[in-house]
């Protein structure tokens, strides 16, 4: 089985987020792996060792797409278990948002199964930076494969895969022929955490690097050139104003009522 694991590098949400100064694309620095990628490497690892593992053939490929930083994505994948990682790196995609984003990807996986069919690609279900979960269906759509999107539960039967997905009443059954583009939730499992044994294996991993003109991308459809939406104009958040106290002194519960009226929350 032939997995690929979109991976992204994402400022770290416990951090101060910030857009760049000069075209109002995110900063990136002090990046780490986007927390709801992990969830859906986790499981194509299970997929693979449910199958034997790499010793019987199977692949996690980790792919990611962005500036220098996003090799650390990469790596910090390649510690927790993926076989391989490929890294799309070119200065052409700065500023791509989720179109070209999708476009950009789609090519690299569409390369990626030049040698050996693609049995099955899967990515969070959202980036912790963007947030639009617009990707793995737009992926879906430029490879022209079936999608399920918000899997909670994951198996591969043949040449199907089959996924639960919750809403708040219910859950459904999906099924979807293979190859197929799946979206996991964060309740599919538990990531597991990189160990010494893995971080020395990473070591001896294959990182490969490749280019718009190697995946056979046109510049002028990435980037903010080709991207269909872009940011104008962006203001820090105002800082929070001091909060209403109210004291006790007997009535609090009617002063209480009446700030809410005031605000129009009664």
């Amino acid at each position: 089985m032939k997995i690929i694991v979109l991976v992204k590098h994402v400022p770290d949400a416990q951090l101060d987020r910030h857009l760049s100064d000069e075209d109002n694309t995110t900063d990136r620095a002090d990046s780490i792996l986007s927390e709801l990628d992990e969830y859906a490497l986790e499981a194509a690892l299970q997929l693979t060792e449910a199958r034997g593992g790499a010793k019987a053939g199977n692949q996690v490929i980790a792919l990611s797409m962005g500036p220098a930083g996003a090799v650390n994505a990469i790596k910090k994948s390649l510690q927790i278990g993926a076989t391989e990682g490929v890294h799309l790196r070119d200065d052409a995609l700065a500023g791509s948002d989720a179109a070209a984003t999708s476009l950009a990807l789609a090519a690299a996986v569409r390369h990626l199964g030049a040698d050996s069919p693609v049995d099955l690609v899967l990515t969070g279900m959202a980036s912790t930076d963007g947030e639009t979960s617009l990707v793995p269906a737009q992926l879906a759509e430029r490879l022209d494969l079936p999608q399920v999107t918000f899997a909670s539960e994951l198996e591969v039967d043949g040449g199907r895969v089959i996924a639960r997905r919750d809403s708040d009443t219910h859950y459904d059954t999906v099924e979807a022929t293979l190859p197929a583009v799946v979206s996991v939730t964060d309740q599919i499992n538990e990531p597991r955490f990189p160990n010494f044994k893995g971080i020395i294996a990473a070591k001896r991993k294959t990182i490969t690097t490749l280019t718009l003109a190697e995946i056979g991308v046109d510049p002028a459809q990435v980037g903010k050139a080709g991207s269909w939406t872009e940011v104008k104009t962006a203001a820090p958040r105002p800082p929070r104003t001091a909060g209403t106290i109210i004291t006790d002194e007997g009535d609090a519960g009617i002063k209480l009522v009446d700030f809410l009226a005031a605000q129009k929350l009664l």
